[in-house]
């Protein structure tokens, strides 16, 4: 697999990264262990989690499989810190929480160290310069090697990362920021995207078969047994794509396939993976069959035109003061 450079920093990963959200959960070690080795075999490298994923059965998973099934060496380790299940306080950016978690995390993963550990969310509680410490310590001290964030919105994001380049050599240049983005969740486009390109971070996107929707199994109102859709834990997270707006998105990505000879699925993931200032889209496949779906898009690049329509079907409606008024 292609590897690429995660923003303007000297590590490199796999073009495809591997998402493991419902680890601990729905995927239990028999399943996560045939995902793991089958996206290493194909050459991807990026293997995302968080200390709150499955209440860090995710971690622990992982931390039973890195070293022993693949090599640690082959692997990007990336986890997060700074989510909390408090329902009086979603996000703790807080120095002391943030290293306290980032322990625990290397204790659930078996390692020294990870190789990109991002800040889960923006904490509007603790200085913004209280939590970047923390991310200095956590380098400095060798515990990560890169750092990102996660879910931050594009001044969280630009005063984060601008801060951080503000005293070179002394703070640690964030890498990366994850959010979500695929072509029915565009949102990013409007100021995200263009704060890390002009500030040299790499986009990580998440859900980008938009939780699913892009493959085309909801089309028609279907809600197929075993899906997301259909869960009732999970089904209020698969409902905001389910509109028509929606619709006639994945209706052109159907066409588009089918002109193709591939999938909706790897139709849509070409197309965000090849967006400028994406480093590498996340896959959340729950099953090996899903995973072999999409890292079968290695060779595939979308024509030209084929781009230009989803881009035009998908384009999202910018009001004033977002609207490009260089084009009038």
């Amino acid at each position: 697999m292609e590897l690429r450079h995660l923003g303007r920093t000297g590590l490199r990963v796999s073009r495809l990264g591997l998402g493991t959200l419902t680890w601990g959960r729905e995927v239990g070690e028999a399943d996560a262990a045939e995902l793991l080795k089958a996206f290493w075999e194909a050459g991807g490298t990026l293997v995302d989690t968080a200390d709150v994923y499955g209440d860090g059965g995710a971690e622990l998973l992982l931390g039973r499989l890195v070293g022993s099934l693949v090599p640690r060496r082959d692997v990007v380790l990336a986890t997060k810190a700074g989510s909390v299940p408090d329902p009086y306080r979603r996000f703790d950016g807080s120095r002391g929480h943030l290293l306290s978690a980032l322990d625990a995390s290397l204790e659930r993963l078996g390692t020294d160290h990870v190789d990109l550990w991002q800040v889960h969310a923006f904490d509007p509680a603790t200085p913004l310069e209280e939590t970047l410490q923390a991310v200095d310590i956590a380098v400095s001290s060798g515990r990560a090697r890169y750092a990102g964030v996660a879910d931050f919105s594009g001044w969280q994001l630009a005063k984060a990362a601008a801060w951080q380049l503000a005293a070179p050599g002394t703070r640690t240049r964030l890498a990366s920021t994850q959010m979500e983005y695929s072509l029915v969740q565009r949102g990013v486009e409007r100021e995200v995207l263009p704060g890390a390109l002009d500030l040299g971070v790499g986009l990580l996107p998440s859900s980008p078969l938009g939780r699913g929707v892009l493959t085309g199994k909801y089309r028609n109102g279907a809600r197929p047994a075993g899906s997301r859709g259909a869960s009732a834990r999970l089904g209020g997270f698969v409902a905001p794509y389910l509109d028509d707006a929606a619709a006639r998105i994945v209706d052109a990505v159907t066409i588009a396939a089918d002109g193709l000879a591939v999938t909706p699925a790897q139709v849509a993931l070409v197309w965000v993976r090849d967006r400028p200032g994406v480093a590498a889209p996340l896959l959340g496949a729950r099953t090996a069959r899903q995973l072999e779906e999409a890292l079968s898009v290695e060779d595939l690049t979308l024509p030209e035109e084929i781009s230009r329509a989803l881009d035009d079907v998908s384009a999202p409606v910018h009001h004033y003061p977002d609207h490009d008024w260089s084009t009038l």
